[in-house]
C-alpha cells in the first residue's frame, strides 16, 4: 500500500509538473518581446474558430520592426508560402518580420464571391488577419507604421480587401491579384502591384479568368490607376529595362507602382521579394 501510495504521489507530482512547464512554455511565446527568433506557430480564436499562422522573427531584429504579412494564394497555405516565396531570405536582411496565416480550406474570403468554402461561409478573415497583428504586436515590439501585406493570387486579392476595409496597413503589395467586392470608403495607402501580361488565371487586361475560382476583376491598369486617384497622385512616370516595365505616381509620402511582366504567367517573379521589400520599406505610413 505504501509503495502504491508513493506512486500515485509521484505520478500526481509529475502530471503537476506538466502542467506546470505546458503553463510557462505558453506563457513564454505569448509575453511581449518573448517570440523566439526563427519559426514559431501560433493559434488564435476568431468567433469560436481557432486559426493558425506563424512567425519568422530573424536573429537580428531592428526595435521597433517593421512587420509584413505574406498572403498565401487559393490551394497554398503559410507554410507552402514561406518556402515559396523567400520573405524569411528578407527578413533576415533587414531585421523584420514575416507573419504567414493559413487561409481555412486553403483560401480567403475575399468578398465580390472569392474564394472558396471562405466565401461561401462568410468567413470573418478580415478579423482574423486584423486580430492576428493586433496580437503579434502584444508580442513582438512591431512598429505600428510599418505594418504591410502581400500575397500571391487569392492572397493579392485579400491583401486589396484588408487596403478598402481596414486601417491596418501602410502599404500592400499584390502579386498576380485583383480587387473585387465593395471598396467605397478605402484609406489612402502605398500600393505596389506586380502581375503578369499572360496570366490566364487573374487576367492582366481584367475579365473573367481560366482558373478554378473564374476571378472576374478589373485590369491592373485600371487598378492602379483607381489607387492613383484614391491617393491623389501625380501622373506615373514609366521606364522599360528587359521584360519589365514600371509605372511610378509619387503621391505626397506614398506612391503607387505598377510593375507589368512582359509574357509573365500566374507566378511570383524571382524578383518580386526584394523589390516589394524595398518598396515597402521607402513606405511608413
Amino acid at each position: 500500500m505504501r509503495r502504491k501510495r508513493r506512486s500515485i504521489v509521484i505520478g500526481v507530482a509529475v502530471v503537476a509538473l506538466v502542467l506546470i512547464g505546458v503553463g510557462v512554455i505558453r506563457a513564454v511565446t505569448r509575453a511581449p518581446g518573448q517570440v523566439p527568433a526563427g519559426r514559431s506557430d501560433h493559434t488564435i480564436d476568431i468567433g469560436g474558430t481557432e486559426r493558425t499562422f506563424h512567425l519568422y522573427r530573424p536573429a537580428r531584429l531592428s526595435s521597433p520592426a517593421s512587420l509584413v504579412v505574406m498572403l498565401h494564394g487559393g490551394f497554398g497555405s503559410g507554410s507552402q508560402a514561406e518556402r515559396a516565396y523567400g520573405w524569411d531570405k528578407q527578413a533576415d536582411a533587414a531585421g523584420f518580420v514575416v507573419a504567414y496565416p493559413d487561409g481555412l480550406n486553403r483560401a480567403w474570403n475575399t468578398t465580390g464571391g472569392c474564394c472558396g468554402p471562405p466565401a461561401e461561409n462568410n468567413t470573418d478573415d478580415i478579423g482574423f488577419i486584423t486580430r492576428m497583428v493586433a496580437t503579434i504586436g502584444q508580442q513582438v515590439p512591431i512598429d505600428a507604421n510599418r505594418v504591410y501585406a502581400t500575397g500571391m493570387s487569392n492572397g493579392g486579392v485579400m491583401s486589396y480587401t484588408l487596403a478598402c476595409h481596414t486601417t491596418v496597413f501602410a502599404a500592400i503589395g499584390p502579386v498576380a491579384g485583383t480587387q473585387l467586392g465593395d471598396c467605397a470608403h478605402p484609406q489612402p495607402l502605398s500600393v505596389i502591384h506586380v502581375h503578369g501580361t499572360a496570366d490566364e488565371n487573374i487576367p492582366y487586361n481584367g475579365g473573367r479568368g481560366s482558373g478554378v475560382a473564374h476571378i472576374d476583376g478589373p485590369s491592373a491598369p485600371a487598378l492602379d490607376a483607381t489607387w492613383r486617384a484614391i491617393d491623389g497622385c501625380a501622373p506615373p512616370t514609366l521606364s522599360t529595362q528587359g521584360a519589365l516595365t514600371t509605372s511610378i505616381a509619387t503621391c505626397g509620402p506614398r506612391a503607387v507602382e505598377l510593375i507589368t511582366v512582359a509574357g509573365g504567367g500566374h507566378s511570383w517573379p524571382p524578383e518580386a521579394t526584394a523589390t516589394i521589400w524595398r518598396f515597402f520599406a521607402d513606405h511608413p505610413k
